[in-house]
């Protein structure tokens, strides 16, 4: 077991004073069996005249803020710590029947999962790509080619930073060989979907054990990830921005079917288009003892 602190700063900044609409947070971590929340604190200038929070359709903790003051900088700061435990080498019981692949979801699960199941991009054509990771004799296991898949993404594409929001259609990517984040995760959603396989979309944080920070992909910036739903295992995280199965390093914020219902931060302004000069993103996940919070 790890005790994190995560620090994740964004800070909007304008020529001329402006107004502000409504701004939606997730920045909040999803408390489960393998993460424990010790402390949250999130500070907000100018100040807010109102923040609610609620949970929405996914369960994911939301924060809302409205204003009323008008500035020319508009900034957001979460410092939360907490307890994560990770499996190294996870071994997943799936069911028997879906430890091979193709597999069949029951009866009872199927209803559940037709918004994981539901292709995005159904004209991007994914399937030439997708194909190649399944074997030409015999049956695959399944584990083995969501793995598979996994590294073909790290080994065969470039990651490239962006901060605006949005993702590259599936096609895209195969195009440019290259994305972000989020688009790795969005091409690996839409692939195995294409399979038959639900699958969801994850944001969140990444840590990045000291020696080990340079190897990272996503360190310094929020992270997007894909977990698939496996009979048995339940949802399983894969990051094919970094080659990982599993919950190593990972830390959830926010699930949703679509990635344009977990954004990190989403919010308008009110005043001239040109008013806008920058966005600046930073987080940071650090190690810290026992008591430090």
């Amino acid at each position: 077991m790890r005790l994190l602190r995560v620090r994740h700063v964004t800070t909007y900044r304008y020529s001329e004073p402006v107004k502000f609409g409504e701004h939606r947070m997730m920045f909040r971590p999803r408390e489960s069996h393998d993460l424990r929340l010790l402390s949250t604190k999130l500070d907000i200038l100018p100040r807010p005249s109102a923040l609610r929070w609620l949970h929405d359709v996914f369960d994911n903790s939301v924060a809302i803020a409205t204003f009323d003051e008008a500035a020319s900088e508009l900034r957001f700061d979460s410092t939360i710590t907490l307890e994560h435990l990770e499996t190294p080498l996870p071994d997943y019981a799936l069911e028997i029947g879906a430890q091979t692949f193709p597999f069949r979801y029951s009866d009872d699960e199927r209803p559940d999962l037709v918004g994981a199941l539901a292709r995005q991009y159904p004209s991007d054509d994914v399937g030439p790509w997708t194909e190649r990771f399944l074997t030409s004799s015999g049956s695959p296991t399944t584990m083995s080619l969501l793995h598979s898949m996994t590294r073909g993404i790290k080994d065969e594409f470039v990651y490239l930073r962006r901060s605006e929001k949005g993702v590259q259609s599936p096609g895209e990517t195969l195009r440019r060989r290259s994305g972000s984040c989020r688009d790795f995760a969005v091409l690996m959603m839409e692939a195995v979907r294409s399979l038959g396989i639900a699958a969801r979309f994850v944001s969140g944080y990444i840590f990045m054990p000291d020696g080990k920070r340079r190897a990272a992909v996503g360190a310094g910036s929020t992270h997007a990830w894909m977990q698939a739903y496996l009979p048995g295992a339940g949802w399983v995280d894969f990051d094919p921005t970094n080659s990982i199965v599993g919950n190593r390093n990972l830390i959830r914020v926010a699930v949703a079917w679509d990635q344009r219902n977990a954004l990190p931060l989403w919010g308008t302004f009110i005043g001239p288009a040109s008013a806008f000069r920058s966005m600046h993103v930073e987080v940071s996940v650090i190690e810290t003892a026992a008591g430090v919070r």
